[in-house]
């Protein structure tokens, strides 16, 4: 397409007319303002646009308002590829495209071979493409990001599947955010009404902008707030991210699952206050239920009962649904739970039955209870599993946002997520007037999106336009510099992320010392993050150090990421903190997780070393009995592992399961017989290919240096199979990342 830019007044490139039909009839209508430091795209597909276009304009001025200079491009899109490069040529001009809307009918690029982008997805791609896909808009907003087309559903015509090119930066790194304005297209409901509806709420709220100064938070059960030290470490943090919040004036509300039986109806209740600004969800889910309770925690010996009796009954039911054998089921539960056989008389008692259904039903939050409900909190984060599946027609996070109430964007994810992760990083950006896209850019991965306007900002000042230093800046040391004195420390992190991504590897040291002095616990935790990506001396000398955080979430990370280096050298901090933080269920399991990755002798040697030494524990020798049979049965599982990897009297289906368990976990010890068994050209090329894959999971393994000889030498051999190369590539650039 060819394209006339003129520079007006204060640079403001616009086209040469309102609108440009280009051969294919895509139109670009160029904003009406006329100067401006940032402008915005509203993407739409051409049904769209005719039956809801006087919202979308409307929608344009009240952006073009907030001083974003707003082009609207239309088309019947066929192919992502069309809108891409659209916004890159956009975001080519002087001045700055930094973000854009995506609304209505727009393709979904369905991304494949780039699971290491998400915080924890690795279902096996040979499974149905639908499920086994992400569908991610970083296709559209990070343009270093290489694809290569694969094809299109020959069902679902809107979904093209792509793989994540070995030629491609393999992190996340966006140019520019985007949102979706997608309803869900139930029965009987308009998707265009839908759109119209809530762009006029949106304009609405855009011309009485509000500080931000009233949140709530909940944990739901099966999370990180089993761990009360988790739920209490967040308390800490989001102080130290709102301290107006708690002041008087201001409201602030933590909610924990086991704070009633079914905390549905004072969450409902809770997420229809008029007042409410921010709601953040932390809990399991999937694309149409939060989960929020279990089974109710009690100690007394008849509420106990019935909690076993209802799981017991539960299991019969599903027996029944299944057309089991019922009296068998039941015989099993006597013999492995010794529990009466009475206990379950009543399982298939038609009212008991529906007492049972409706118990478990008022465990969850999901898409029929949205339905009914007004949810008004501006901004809503849902920290859980398959809650933005936007790819689907209905999908439990457009309940929020295109609702009739006043919330008018929400967080959510289109595939699952990891739970031990750092879900509110750099949130307290968004009390300064930064807008959600812009905040949004620091923290998104691969399946993370925003749906609803993504200019939205709460009322916010500060000396410092934080939105034009994010997108006019970014490469401005001096600005930087100077934020990183900010008083608020997300404010700081943010300008400590921006000189690592200007500076590199220069910023290590500074990193380091950083971690050593700040008082505060999130910037010390965006350092170690930060050196996370160098993986180098000094991020191992931190990592070691951190053990002992005063931050529940760092020492959480820190034991994970202990596990990811595997080495011998990491032992002695991990065993300490095993030993110091048994009081913390997460950070607990997650030291279990790396004690399974390391090396078990050096383990076990350790712990006799430190409890040997210990003064203070009353159970020491009970506690590092029960560490070392754990390590024990480690080391026994790994060796049948190993056994098992070249084996080619084993079924196929079964060696590769055993090959592909290593995506998941970490087990160092194992690397060489992965290298070895990829380097054997007279194992099945499919296997070879599978293990190969596996070993680019290892990005901070202290192995890592042998994997990397390793694709260097398949890439060299010209008689190595292209499938076996093309994944050499692939490992050798992630793990190169």
């Amino acid at each position: 397409m060819t394209s006339i830019y003129h520079k007006i007044n204060a640079g403001l490139v616009l086209f040469t007319t309102l609108a440009i039909q280009t051969a294919t009839a895509q139109k670009v209508e160029a904003p009406k303002l006329k100067k401006a430091t940032s402008s915005f795209a509203i993407v739409v597909d051409n049904v769209t646009l005719q039956k809801s276009g006087a919202a979308i304009y409307a929608y344009r001025d009240a952006l073009e308002a907030q001083g974003l200079a707003t082009y609207i491009v239309s088309h019947q899109w066929q192919k992502p590829e069309e809108i891409r490069e659209q916004l890159q040529k956009l975001y080519a001009a002087p001045t700055r495209l930094e973000g854009a809307v995506l609304v209505g009918d727009i393709p979904v690029p369905m991304i494949r071979n780039a699971q290491h982008l998400t915080s924890t997805f690795k279902m096996d791609q040979r499974i149905d493409w639908k499920r086994s896909s992400v569908p991610s808009d970083r296709f559209y907003d990070d343009f270093d990001l290489q694809f290569d087309f694969l094809k299109q559903d020959s069902v679902k015509k809107n979904y093209f599947y792509y793989n994540l090119s070995p030629r491609s930066p393999q992190y996340v790194h966006m140019d520019i955010y985007t949102a979706r304005i997608k309803p869900a297209t139930g029965k009987n409901e308009d998707m265009y009404a839908a759109i119209s509806a809530y762009l006029l709420k949106a304009v609405a709220e855009k011309k009485q902008p509000q500080p931000l100064n009233d949140l709530m938070v909940f944990t739901g059960q099966g999370y990180h707030s089993e761990s009360l030290n988790a739920w209490a470490g967040e308390q800490l943090a989001l102080k130290e991210q709102f301290p107006h919040l708690f002041a008087y004036g201001n409201t602030l509300k933590f909610f924990n699952f086991r704070m009633a039986t079914h905390i549905k109806y004072q969450l409902l209740s809770e997420i229809q206050r008029p007042e409410l600004d921010m709601a953040l969800f932390h809990e399991h889910g999937d694309e149409e239920t939060q989960i929020l309770n279990g089974y109710p925690y009690v100690s007394n010996p008849q509420p106990s009962m019935e909690n076993i009796k209802r799981f017991l009954r539960a299991k019969i039911q599903a027996v029944q649904r299944k057309k089991g054998d019922v009296a068998k089921a039941k015989e099993g539960y006597v013999k492995s739970m010794d529990v009466p056989l009475s206990w379950m008389d009543d399982a298939l008692d038609p009212k008991v039955m529906e007492a049972d259904s409706i118990f478990e039903a008022e465990q969850n939050i999901v898409i029929g209870d949205l339905v009914k409900a007004t949810p008004n909190a501006r901004f809503v984060m849902l920290d859980a599993c398959e809650n933005g599946s936007f790819h689907l027609d209905d999908y439990l996070a457009a309940r929020y946002s295109f609702n009739k109430g006043k919330t008018i964007v929400t967080l959510a994810s289109s595939v699952g997520i990891v739970q031990d992760q750092w879900s509110d990083e750099m949130l307290g950006l968004l009390q300064y007037g930064v807008r959600t896209g812009n905040w949004f850019k620091q923290v998104a991965g691969l399946e993370t999106h925003l749906f609803g306007d993504p200019a939205f900002a709460f009322q916010g000042s500060t000396t410092t336009d934080l939105n034009n230093a994010i997108v006019n800046k970014n490469k401005d040391v001096a600005t930087w510099e100077a934020l990183l004195k900010h008083a608020s420390p997300d404010v700081q992190c943010l300008a400590l992320a921006q000189l690592f991504n200007i500076q590199g590897g220069k910023m290590s040291g500074r990193l380091k010392e950083l971690y050593f002095n700040s008082t505060s616990m999130l910037l010390r935790l965006e350092a170690l993050k930060l050196l996370n990506v160098l993986n180098n001396d000094d991020y191992h000398t931190v990592l070691k150090a951190a053990v002992n955080d005063p931050y529940e979430l760092t020492r959480r990370l820190t034991a994970s990421w202990i596990g990811d280096w595997g080495s011998e050298e990491a032992v002695p901090a991990l065993v300490s903190l095993a030993i110091s933080d048994r009081h913390s269920k997460r950070v607990s399991s997650r030291v279990r997780g790396a004690f399974s990755f390391m090396d078990a002798t050096t383990v076990i040697r350790e712990v006799n070393k430190q409890l040997s030494a210990d003064t203070y524990l009353i159970d020491s020798t009970e506690f590092s009995s029960k560490l070392i049979a754990d390590e024990r049965n480690f080391e026994k599982s790994l060796k049948e592992y190993l056994l098992v990897l070249p084996d080619t009297s084993k079924p196929l289906k079964e060696r590769l399961f055993n090959i592909t368990t290593l995506r998941a976990y970490s087990y160092h010890a194992a690397v060489p017989a992965a290298i070895q068994f990829v380097t054997d050209k007279t194992q099945d090329e499919k296997l070879r290919v599978a293990a190969m894959e596996a070993l680019s999971w290892f990005t901070h393994s202290w192995k890592k240096d042998s994997i990397l000889q390793l694709c260097k030498a398949i890439l060299s051999d010209a008689t190595q199979p292209a499938a076996l190369k093309e994944q050499a590539e692939r490992t050798q650039a992630i793990l190169r990342r």
